[in-house]
């Protein structure tokens, strides 16, 4: 039987040791809001996630201090 390897990427390891002014990619926002890459886009869209910045045209990601503002504020319900 083939056994599934899934790992956990280092920034969402060490996210509670990360500056709030570290960037993070999209895998890590899936992982701290339990749920698919098309729901955090609706969670971006509808409010409930903060707007991403893009650092170059391929190259998306999140400010630290603010998704520890908004998982405060929702109490990390999902997006």
């Amino acid at each position: 039987m083939k056994e599934i390897q899934t790992s956990i990427p280092e920034a969402l390891k060490n996210f509670d040791q990360l500056p709030n002014t570290a960037n993070v990619r999209q895998p890590v926002v899936q992982a701290l809001y339990a749920c698919s890459p098309a729901s955090v886009w609706r969670g971006v869209n509808a409010g409930r996630i903060p707007k991403p910045r893009k650092l170059s045209p391929r190259t998306t990601c999140w400010n630290v201090g603010e998704l520890r503002a908004a998982l405060a504020i929702t109490g990390n319900l999902g997006a």
